[in-house]
């Protein structure tokens, strides 16, 4: 009887305290980045060509084109907008008739002074006529002359105005003019927009053929070798712990092995993001940038996602306790040191915390075996016994 009743030992899991290294680290996601993109952009007015190049070519600055524009067709004309063009054609036509008629007196001017001219000279030779009246007949001459270059210059004025308004009635459904653009394009392919950077095609944003203002977008470049970087979403509170200089670790980027990095620049606002249970959270962006050969990381491509671990504390050598075997007790934390088969409560000083393993500062010393998971039964002096694992 005595033996079927005697207390038993409670059967516990048991881990020993040892020193080691230790890491505290803020784990999140994180997506890959070109820090410098360029975003090429059309430079005037007109109609893109459509684009050949694809996202992943290789491009050299000032020497790859990457697109190609040509002048855009003119616009349609509304009712009023083409009388007005027909009246101003019609007035372009009289003012070069006109032009026309004042060459033709200035010609006649010209011929009659031209005659003068010759017939004072005779009078001169024989002395009929005096000097003055040669002088006179010469000067009459050049300015008839001039009158005769100043109507040809107006004639050619008149012209250029005719064909001015000639052009205004120049619509996108003119069949000639459609004809001529053609020729025009079979004779020069455009005007060609060049890579500002030696990098490469990250995202076409217009493929096809289509009229651009000046402005607009095309396409973006990055150099995804030298200049990838990861930005970080991280919750206000990890970030105050985070510094500038940090290490990193890259891991799940789908790549064998993790990667390195630091912290190269904490935003100093942060912004409001809900999570995917809707719950309200304060974020701060954070970039990091790639240390190390790039060689290793050759697969990494801009807006890739990856998972980093900022180390903000470390040591090589700390005092460690399993963070399961810790439970609070009176305010204070505290554990169960198994002492020769019985369950002793101990209070402990913690430091550092990872959530897994947990920096001693003072309370437990290096082989000590502590209860993992102590049950709420579990009191001081209570017999114990290692659980054996089938």
């Amino acid at each position: 009887m005595a033996a079927a009743f005697w207390p038993r030992a409670a059967l516990v899991d048991l881990a020993e305290v040892q020193r080691g290294a230790m890491r505290v680290s803020i784990d999140e996601e994180g997506r890959t980045q070109v820090h410098e993109p360029y975003v090429v952009s059309s430079p005037v007015a007109g109609e893109l060509q459509r684009v050949a190049v694809q996202p992943g070519d290789k491009v050299i600055a000032n020497k790859t084109v990457v697109a190609r524009m040509r002048p855009a067709n003119p616009s349609a004309l509304d009712a009023r907008t083409r009388e007005q063009a027909l009246a101003a054609v019609a007035a372009a036509e009289a003012a070069v008739q006109v032009a026309h008629a004042d060459l033709n007196a200035a010609m006649a001017n010209q011929e009659f002074s031209d005659g003068e001219l010759k017939r004072m000279r005779q009078l001169v030779e024989r002395g009929i006529t005096s000097q003055v009246a040669l002088e006179r007949a010469e000067q009459e001459a050049r300015v008839a002359h001039a009158a005769v270059n100043t109507a040809r210059a107006a004639i050619a004025m008149r012209v250029a105005e005719l064909n001015s308004a000639s052009a205004q009635l120049i619509s996108f459904d003119d069949k000639d003019l459609a004809q001529a653009l053609e020729d025009s394009a079979t004779a020069q392919s455009g005007i060609p927009i060049l890579a500002p950077i030696d990098g490469t095609i990250l995202k076409v944003i217009r493929k096809s053929a289509t009229t651009l203002p000046a402005g607009d977008p095309i396409l973006e470049i990055g150099d995804v070798t030298r200049d990838l970087e990861i930005e970080a979403e991280l919750l206000s509170s990890d970030a105050v712990q985070v510094g500038v200089g940090d290490p990193v670790l890259v891991t799940n980027w789908g790549g064998t092995g993790d990667l390195s990095g630091v912290v190269q620049r904490i935003d100093p606002y942060g912004y409001t993001k809900y999570s995917a249970l809707g719950v309200e959270e304060q974020r701060v962006k954070t970039t990091i940038r790639f240390t190390g050969d790039s060689a290793p990381r050759a697969g990494l491509g801009h807006g890739y996602r990856v998972e980093v671990r900022i180390v903000v504390w470390q040591s090589e050598d700390a005092l460690l306790a399993p963070s399961s075997a810790l439970f609070r007790h009176q305010g204070d934390w505290a554990v169960f040191r198994a002492e020769d088969g019985i369950a002793r409560l101990r209070k402990v000083q913690i430091g550092r915390d990872n959530g897994t393993t947990a920096q001693v500062l003072g309370g437990l010393s290096p082989g000590d075996k502590v209860v993992l998971f102590p049950s709420a039964s579990l009191t001081d002096g209570q017999r114990v016994a290692q659980r054996q694992i089938e």
